[in-house]
C-alpha cells in the first residue's frame, strides 16, 4: 500500500524547474488543459520588436486546483492574463504557475496554501 502511494506521489518532479526565481508574465491564453496528471495554461507573451513567445505553463492536478478555487472553465482562448512563474532550468519557454491574475481580477494559486 505504502509503495502505490508513494508512485502515485513520486510520479513527476518539478526538480526541472527553477523555484528561486519569479518570473511576470502577461499574455493571451492559447490554451487551457484540464488534465490528469497536470493542467497546462499555453500563453502567448509579447517580446522584443513585437515577437511572440510562446510558454507552456503547468500546473497542479484538477483536484488540488479545484481546491483552489479553480474551475474547468476558468480560462479559454483569448483571454488576457498576468502569471507568475518558476521558469524551467533549461532556459526554455515552460515555466511552473505560482499565481494567475485571471480575466476577472480574481488571483489563483497553484492549489491549497503549503501544497508546493
Amino acid at each position: 500500500m505504502i509503495a502505490l502511494l508513494l508512485a502515485g506521489l513520486l510520479h513527476h518532479s518539478f526538480a526541472m524547474f527553477d523555484t528561486t526565481k519569479a518570473v511576470t508574465l502577461v499574455g493571451t491564453v492559447t490554451a487551457f488543459e484540464w488534465t490528469n496528471p497536470h493542467a497546462y495554461i499555453e500563453l502567448d507573451v509579447p517580446g522584443d520588436a513585437g515577437a511572440i513567445k510562446h510558454w507552456t505553463i503547468e500546473l497542479g492536478s484538477p483536484s488540488i486546483l479545484q481546491q483552489a478555487g479553480w474551475k474547468f472553465k476558468d480560462l479559454k482562448f483569448g483571454d488576457k492574463v498576468m502569471a507568475v512563474v518558476s521558469p524551467l532550468k533549461s532556459g526554455q519557454a515552460g515555466a511552473l504557475l505560482s499565481r494567475i491574475t485571471m480575466p476577472d481580477g480574481r488571483v489563483l494559486t497553484n492549489g491549497p496554501v503549503g501544497w508546493q
